[in-house]
């Protein structure tokens, strides 16, 4: 499964982006095999949870530290995930990266199998 992520860029604190990851390559698989997540890395530091939303899209999970302002949201029929990000902040600067899991759930890293390239979020204050 090869993923791109897309939609990163600069932003002013409070303001809004909204990421995308299209999926490809699932050799006849369906979208809805994986669940998918968000996750990033900011310098210097490792890889985090941000989000993760489950095969069907009923089931949703967020850090804390972005609850109520992250949005997750899939359309398997068009093999893309998206990541709404409002009122974001400085702290959210970072590479957002989407990975792609056949395990039932996944808050880790370990647990997904597949990786896009990364999308820069930079928030200015």
């Amino acid at each position: 499964v090869q993923l791109q992520a897309s939609g990163g860029g600069l932003v002013q604190a409070g303001g809004s982006l909204r990421l995308s990851c299209a999926a490809s390559g699932a050799s006849g698989r369906s979208l809805s095999s994986y669940v998918m997540g968000w996750f990033r890395q900011a310098p210097g530091k490792e890889r985090e949870f941000v989000a993760v939303i489950s095969r069907s899209g009923g089931d949703t999970d967020y850090a804390d530290s972005v609850k109520g302002r992250f949005t997750i949201a899939r359309d398997n029929a068009k093999y893309t995930v998206f990541l709404q990000m409002n009122s974001l902040k400085p702290e959210d600067t970072a590479v957002y990266y989407c990975g792609s899991g056949r395990a039932y759930w996944g808050r880790t890293p370990d647990e997904y199998d597949y990786w896009g390239q990364g999308t820069q979020v930079t928030v200015s204050s």
